[in-house]
């Protein structure tokens, strides 16, 4: 065997070398960064089975609180947001309330009252409507925008007037935006046309104990 060859076989050991050490690199490198979303992943199940618990929790104790008015049949509750059928709270196009609709939120606001008093929550009263334009001869409304808008903001300050905490509720309107039925027929729309109460974390308090966990 020439120099020149025995040069060459030593000089591929080395190479060798450097290419397993740098393929051990990389996979103690691949290996660290598993474990790192691994338990991440664990950490965010973790987050959401808390959040979750939480979430029945409250729905539960929301559902006892309110055992009276759901019982009569006129308040619904599902996912934790109070439905009550625009039927019931105000007349087609009015966004006045009718004795029904008066009487329902009076039996929520205590209720609701005591269950807000326990908990960091405030509560948006959103309103909805069909699709359906408002009348052309009611011109005290634009459009139904405006009219689901005049309807959650009743709701609010009934609430408030009946002893909510105007610090814990606000009024939302979502139009014909968002509906639960089909607008093909007249019982669809009288589905849409609807409030809601739901509960909702207020300003602040989630980023205040996201910071504390972060701690």
């Amino acid at each position: 065997m020439s120099d020149h060859d025995e040069l060459d076989g030593d000089s591929g050991t080395p190479i060798w070398a450097a290419f397993g050490d740098l393929m051990s690199v990389l996979l103690g490198a691949f290996v660290l960064i598993l474990v790192g979303v691994v338990a991440m992943q664990l950490e965010l199940s973790g987050r959401l089975d808390a959040e979750t618990r939480q979430r029945q929790a409250a729905e539960q104790t929301l559902e006892q609180a309110l055992a009276g008015p759901l019982a009569g049949g006129r308040v619904t509750l599902v996912d934790g947001r109070i439905g009550i059928s625009g039927n019931v709270l105000f007349a087609l196009n009015s966004d006045q309330l009718q004795p029904e609709g008066r009487e329902v939120l009076r039996s929520l606001a205590g209720p609701l009252k005591g269950w807000l008093a326990q908990r960091q929550d405030i509560l948006m009263v959103s309103g909805f409507t069909d699709d359906q334009p408002v009348h052309a001869h009611n011109r005290q409304f634009a459009d139904n925008w405006e009219l689901s808008a005049q309807r959650s903001l009743t709701v609010t300050r009934t609430l408030i007037a009946e002893g909510l905490p105007s610090s814990s509720v606000f009024a939302a309107a979502f139009g014909a935006e968002q509906p639960v039925s089909s607008n093909a027929d007249a019982a669809g729309r009288a589905r849409n046309r609807r409030v809601e109460i739901a509960p909702m974390p207020r300003p602040g308090v989630k980023e205040a104990n996201d910071g504390g966990q972060a701690r």
